[in-house]
């Protein structure tokens, strides 16, 4: 059975189950209005916003909270979803980093400890991302996955499909489980 909240460890994050008492310190991450300047919902960093989007998160059951490793402070946040066993896929998506966390490796050794974590389960790892979300689009290219379509998300918006059926083992290699 697919574990959709593990905690999971690097160099540079830990990601550990979104817990209740996670709402304020997300939020201040949140609060931020440009890290939402390209997502579909541009205004959650108004907290009445944010709030419905943290109750949504936590009833997934499948949200992270990721934390910087060298300062133990909440950097921001990352979800799985839609694990489908007979078709042997996963979604991750839902991130959100503080924009002193941006550009590099903090993004990417979240994702890479998240495909690690799917691909113990799963053949193939889904990321739904919106046409105007530029910055993620390219995040995600860069790690190797591919566009294969488009459908819309579970909001029903339009969202471009990236899939990744593996990770290059140089990408996995570096990554410290401590």
């Amino acid at each position: 059975m697919f574990d959709y909240q593990p905690t999971l460890r690097g160099t540079v994050v830990e990601l550990r189950p979104l817990r209740e008492e996670d709402e304020e310190a997300l939020f201040a991450v949140a609060s931020d209005p440009l890290i939402w300047e390209q997502h579909p919902v541009r205004d959650r960093y108004k907290l009445d916003v944010f709030s419905a989007f943290f109750r949504e998160f936590l009833a997934s059951g499948g949200a992270l909270t990721v934390r910087d490793c060298r300062s133990g402070n909440v950097i921001g946040s990352s979800r799985y979803h839609a694990y489908n066993p007979h078709a042997s896929e996963v979604e991750i998506g839902w991130t959100f980093l503080a924009r002193s966390h941006w550009g590099g490796i903090y993004n990417r050794e979240i994702k890479l400890l998240m495909l690690r974590h799917a691909f113990q389960f799963v053949g193939r790892v889904v990321f739904l991302i919106g046409p105007q979300n530029i910055r993620s689009q390219r995040a995600i290219e860069r790690l190797g996955a591919i566009r294969v379509g488009s459908r819309a998300d579970s909001a029903g918006r339009d969202a471009f499909i990236y899939e990744m059926t593996s990770v290059p083992n140089e990408m996995i290699r570096n990554l410290s489980c401590g």
